[in-house]
């Protein structure tokens, strides 16, 4: 059941791995049956090979899982092939629960990390002070990390009330490979604290992968400024980041698209008919990008967006229109035309959609 498969996605993911999910059409226009599997990170970094995969096929899971870019296309054999790259939900962890903490939880939320502050102090570390924080831990610095589950996923801010206190924190965290550590201090404080690292034998390579001092240039002041040139810098680690491919082209992650409400209910046995609607590819400016998901019920539930307006209207008439159907369709929606001028829309671009009849 597909139902399986998007369980394994989310225990994958649950653990801080990557993994793709391989969606194999005889006709994908036609609406001819298809089935998914699971390929995980573990089985793609060991394996050149894959039993019921051609070459080519594996090396486009490879490039999927390495950049996060969705690939559709047709396979030798005829069949058309949609290979969705998940990565784990990108954590803000934000170590320090003052006053550039808290504006610093809530426009990391606003703009989709699932935030999570630490403090050691009661009356800094609560849900009322943090109601953005999907977790809140009062706890000392030197114990929090063993309930962090830091990973390739976190983006590390450290912003204690004390140098001493962000140094700590700092050590431990070189521990563990992020996707972003960032610590806060002056020019002269961080001179200091990368010195004492050097002493204490840490490699160059690794102490200069912090962000110290933290945030991007932007002549910040208040604590929501500084949280502002903070958070304009995590984002710019979780867009602009580069991979080397076979060690030599360097191309950009792209942070795929992650529903989870969505792949929550992707998850549940149900047999209630319904479809399954993905942007599987975007030209232009448009609203949501590749990966995005929503569901539609026959009753009018939604589930999900792939961008609103009259557009997702036509898609969810269409998706409709196929509950029941056990097939699938690739369908574009253009939004550079007439009738997006007479609409007002802001984007115009171009998304194809792939619609999925979807039982579980």
């Amino acid at each position: 059941m597909s139902s399986d498969i998007y369980r394994s996605l989310k225990n994958e993911l649950d653990i801080g791995k990557k993994a793709v999910v391989a969606t194999l059409m005889n006709d994908g226009d036609s609406g001819e049956a298809h089935k998914k599997f699971i390929l995980t990170e573990e089985q793609l970094h060991t394996s050149d090979t894959i039993h019921y995969l051609d070459e080519s096929t594996v090396n486009k899971a490879q490039f999927a899982l390495q950049t996060g870019n969705l690939q559709y296309f047709q396979a030798a054999n005829g069949a058309n092939i949609l290979i969705e790259p998940y990565f784990p939900e990108s954590r803000l962890i934000i170590l320090g629960g003052g006053h550039i903490a808290k504006p610093l939880a809530e426009f990391g939320s606003k703009v989709g990390f699932s935030v999570t502050v630490v403090d050691d102090r009661p009356m800094f570390a609560n849900q009322q002070r943090f109601p953005d924080a999907e977790q809140v831990i009062c706890e000392s610095f030197n114990k929090c990390f063993a309930q962090l589950n830091l990973n390739e996923s976190s983006f590390v801010v450290i912003v204690t009330r004390g140098h001493r206190h962000d140094f700590d924190c700092l050590k431990q965290v070189l521990n563990y490979k992020t996707a972003y550590t960032g610590m806060i201090g002056s020019k002269r404080r961080v001179k200091i604290v990368k010195e004492q690292l050097l002493n204490e034998g840490y490699p160059t390579e690794l102490i200069n992968t912090v962000n110290a001092p933290i945030g991007l240039e932007i002549g910040a002041v208040t604590p929501e400024e500084i949280a502002i040139s903070i958070i304009a810098q995590v984002i710019s680690y979780r867009r602009l980041v580069s991979t080397a491919i076979n060690g030599t082209t360097s191309v950009k992650v792209n942070w795929p698209e992650l529903d989870r409400p969505v792949l929550e209910e992707l998850c549940k046995d149900t047999v209630d008919p319904k479809t399954l609607i993905t942007i599987i590819a975007t030209k232009g400016s448009v609203p949501r990008k590749a990966g995005a998901k929503m569901l539609v019920w026959p009753y009018g539930k939604l589930l999900g967006s792939i961008g609103g307006g009259c557009a997702e209207g036509e898609v969810i008439n269409i998706a409709r229109q196929m509950i029941g159907s056990g097939g699938s369709k690739i369908y574009d929606i253009d939004m550079t035309g007439q009738i997006a001028e007479d609409e007002g829309m802001v984007c115009g671009g171009i998304m194809r959609v792939l619609i999925e009849d979807y039982n579980g």
